[in-house]
């Protein structure tokens, strides 16, 4: 989909947030290679001059784009991992709300930077600091639940890359099934019983109730 975007704000020379938004959506759409000067002009129906009005060249505009994948995916989760719960079982929900709600956590995004870092060695290298950030934030949650510091670190382990195990291999999972798994997620990473509470709450975020989960199919019974 290559859909073009208004330039607002700076009027004929567009402005610093069209030409990022459109670096983005190339960068979902096609991968790093696609986001270049002149063909993101051509999106914006801009001039190719008018892009350095806001940025200095395209390595800088890739270093906004790797900013704004920082501020989005990594932040995100740091302060989902922080954020008030009664019990371990609802932190945990709480660092699930990313994985459902694309305004906390954008995916494809993390898909795409991931792609982007096995072509360049700078991006690994801030792949690698966002995961190390992610994962001392997760393995806070389980210590300050009273985990000690080695279990804490594999269960935070364990969460963290089913995950990226996910976005890697992107993966199209059924929303109203894997809503159904949350609560043996919960009890796989945490050893904790989700209370029935909790699971409301959370499901009512994402919109769903839970007579709606479809029932798994016992491959044992053959029911």
């Amino acid at each position: 989909m290559n859909t073009p975007i208004k330039a607002t704000d700076s009027g004929w020379r567009g402005s610093a947030d069209g030409w990022l938004e459109a670096a983005y959506e190339s960068l979902i759409e096609s991968g790093v290679e696609a986001v270049r000067i002149l063909p993101l002009a051509k999106r914006l129906k801009l001039s190719r001059t008018s892009f350095y009005w806001f940025f200095k060249d395209r390595e800088e505009l890739l270093a906004a784009l790797l900013e704004r994948w920082r501020a989005k995916n990594t932040d995100s989760l740091v302060n989902q991992s922080q954020a008030y719960a009664e019990s371990v079982a609802e932190a945990t929900l709480n660092v699930f709300d990313c994985w459902l709600n694309p305004a906390l956590f954008d995916s494809q995004f993390e898909y795409a930077v991931r792609s982007w870092a096995l072509q360049d060695p700078r991006v690994a290298a801030e792949v690698e600091i966002a995961d190390k950030a992610r994962l001392a934030a997760l393995t806070g949650l389980f210590v300050r639940f009273g985990y000690e510091a080695l279990p804490a670190d594999v269960r935070a382990r364990s969460m963290y890359l089913t995950q990226i195990g996910y976005i890697s291999m992107n993966s199209h999972e059924d929303l109203l099934l894997r809503m159904q798994r949350i609560p043996e997620y919960v009890r796989v990473f945490t050893g904790q019983e989700p209370q029935a509470r909790e699971l409301q709450r959370f499901y009512a975020r994402h919109g769903y109730a839970l007579a709606e989960q479809p029932v798994l199919v016992s491959i044992a019974s053959g029911s």
